[in-house]
């Protein structure tokens, strides 16, 4: 996975580039201007053909980047887990993310509805959740089957995240507290079927 998802197309330069845009947006909006997609694109560096294959207007541009200053660098949320067994590294990273969706929940809702608008052409997200995964992982090198070790990430990305959430607090009606505590089940459930069924697995 780690080669498909950070090398396959030129993802790692990609996730460069659209790091770039954001501190530009960042520095665009710090100072109170107007935020176009074509003085953000003159401001990274990049031409505005470029910019659009990323973003498909501002208002998708505008969400993410509001987003995106609060939030911790994958590298930033896994240096607390080094030391740290499969389970509390796991559990840790969950933790941080949904805190993360309960804490800006308007503004994680307006992104979602604004990157799911049937008129925005670029769908495609920073998929932070899945880059931090997959550097807790390689960064302990845990003993786990290749297929485990995707079904993982994949599985352990849907238990965290504004979209988890929206399920356990509007479709199953929960709470914060208990839609934190229900995911949290999820995942502890999830990592002793893993490692029951493959005990050599650490």
């Amino acid at each position: 996975m780690k080669d498909e998802y950070l090398k396959k197309g030129r993802i790692g330069q990609k996730q460069k580039t659209r790091e770039k845009i954001l501190r530009a947006a960042h520095k665009i909006q710090g100072r109170g201007a107007e935020l176009t997609l074509e003085n953000v694109a003159e401001k990274a560096g990049i031409s505005r053909a470029t910019i659009y294959r990323y973003y498909s207007n501002k208002d998708v541009l505008s969400a993410e980047a509001v987003l995106d200053i609060k939030t911790l660098t994958p590298e930033q949320i896994i240096s607390k887990y080094e030391e740290e067994d499969l389970e509390t590294t796991l559990l840790g990273i969950q933790k941080y993310y949904n805190r993360l969706a309960i804490d800006n929940e308007p503004s994680f809702r307006k992104y979602l509805s604004v990157i799911l608008n049937p008129d925005n052409q670029v769908n495609v997200r920073g998929a932070r959740r899945v880059r931090t995964l997959l550097k807790a992982l390689d960064l302990k090198q845990y003993r786990i089957r290749d297929e485990d070790r995707e079904n993982l990430i994949y599985m352990a990305t849907l238990m965290m995240g504004i979209e988890a959430l929206i399920v356990t607090k509007d479709v199953c009606r929960l709470d914060d507290t208990s839609a934190e505590e229900v995911l949290q089940w999820g995942m502890k459930t999830l990592l002793a079927g893993m490692l029951s069924s493959n005990p050599d697995q650490t």
